[in-house]
């Protein structure tokens, strides 16, 4: 039985590089960045070098990028605190419906405070409309937040024509998270044309509980913690200096090393949806086949519900998903795959194998011999399937 990874848009493993640079702010180079002290002095500056490194990946300035301690946090952060920040200009804001959770229930609870959200349709491969967008923009719009990518279907949204749309019919800010992006694509927030996007490290190799928001200059936003002076006073509290540190390398990695992991995996990915998709029946892609994230395989399985598949497939050595990890143990059908137009019980038999660095075409070849009879047994036990 192989051992099999098949989950890296859950985690991807910490390159060892960016563990060695993490090390010695886990020992001698303990201090507080803000001590004035000389204890101090090697996490001040460790900070601020990863700041440079981190906004050099996404081609902005040093002093607009803001350390948070995840994707989810900078999501928060970017709706809430414009949001707030902009009351007085208007209380209406708009997101697609298949954003990450993150900004999906932080829109709601704007919502429980008085605002407005307009959630913007996909089409059935998750695809946002930029003319959808321009229609849902109102003079009291504040703030647009549309994803880069969607880590459940992989569909990568034309965020630079939403830019300019948004540019050129609002006063809006528009936000994007770019999660899934940021490290695996090039991402440059100029050419994107947004003034706010969120990242986070363990989605590069990097460390978890490491993520930043760039903020544009002169974009007003609300602090979600108070406290401090940290962070340029937009987020209290004493810096993760070893995994700002991790970031900071990870994203200089990723910025060298994104288009040889991209070759590495394109093939795979492609390899495993040809296979999937030509030899077991009732099997579907979700996601647009080619403008989607380069390591990304997605599907729904009818007549089977993910979790068996889950279940099975890890008694066999493989680890996959079914869907985003911050709602795969809800067990409710995927809000994405509904917006996307599916049916509420083939949604729940999503299937999402996301490739990475230490996968190899034998481990595609593995999947397609066990997976298979999986789906026959399962399917056996199913009282809505008929055998064709």
């Amino acid at each position: 039985m192989r051992d099999v990874y098949f989950d890296y848009g859950a985690a991807t493993p910490v390159r060892p590089g960016v563990v060695e640079a993490m090390l010695p702010y886990l020992k001698e180079q303990f201090g507080n960045p803000l001590s004035l002290h000389r204890y101090g002095d090697g996490p001040r500056q460790a900070v601020e070098d990863a700041r440079e490194k981190v906004a050099q990946l996404i081609g902005a300035r040093g002093n607009e990028i803001y350390f948070t301690a995840s994707g989810s946090e900078a999501n928060n952060m970017a709706v809430k605190g414009v949001a707030l920040m902009n009351e007085k200009k208007g209380k209406h804001l708009v997101v697609s419906a298949v954003e990450h959770l993150s900004v999906i229930n932080a829109a709601q609870t704007m919502e429980k405070m008085g605002f407005e959200v307009t959630r913007v349709p996909v089409d059935k491969y998750g695809l946002v409309d930029p003319g959808d967008v321009e229609n849902a923009l109102r003079d009291d719009t504040t703030l647009v937040s549309i994803m880069h990518a969607n880590s459940e279907v992989g569909t990568i949204q034309p965020i630079a024509e939403i830019g300019r749309v948004v540019k050129a019919k609002s006063k809006a800010y528009l936000h994007t998270d770019a999660v899934a992006t940021a490290g695996n694509l090039p991402v440059d927030v100029k050419e994107l044309g947004v003034g706010l996007l969120s990242l986070a490290g363990n989605q590069f190799y990097g460390p978890k509980g490491a993520g930043a928001l760039y903020v544009k200059r002169a974009t007003r936003i609300m602090p979600l913690i108070d406290g401090g002076v940290q962070e340029a006073g937009r987020r209290a509290g004493t810096e993760n200096v070893p995994a700002i540190v991790g970031l900071g390398v990870a994203a200089e990695l990723a910025a060298s090393e994104m288009e040889q992991r991209r070759a590495h995996v394109l093939p795979l990915r492609d390899r495993l949806i040809e296979r999937l998709t030509g030899e077991i029946d009732h099997l579907y892609l979700t996601g647009h086949a080619t403008k989607r994230l380069p390591g990304h395989v997605s599907v729904v399985v009818e007549y089977i519900e993910g979790e068996a598949m889950l279940l099975l497939l890890n008694m066999q050595g493989i680890a996959a998903s079914s869907g985003s990890t911050c709602t795969s143990r809800a067990l409710k059908a995927s809000h994405v795959l509904t917006a996307m137009g599916f049916d509420p019980g083939l949604a729940n038999g999503s299937l999402l194998l996301t490739l990475g660095s230490g996968n190899s075409a034998e481990d595609v070849d593995y999947l397609m011999e066990v997976f298979p009879p999986i789906v026959d047994r399962l399917r056996q036990m199913s009282p809505l399937y008929k055998a064709d």
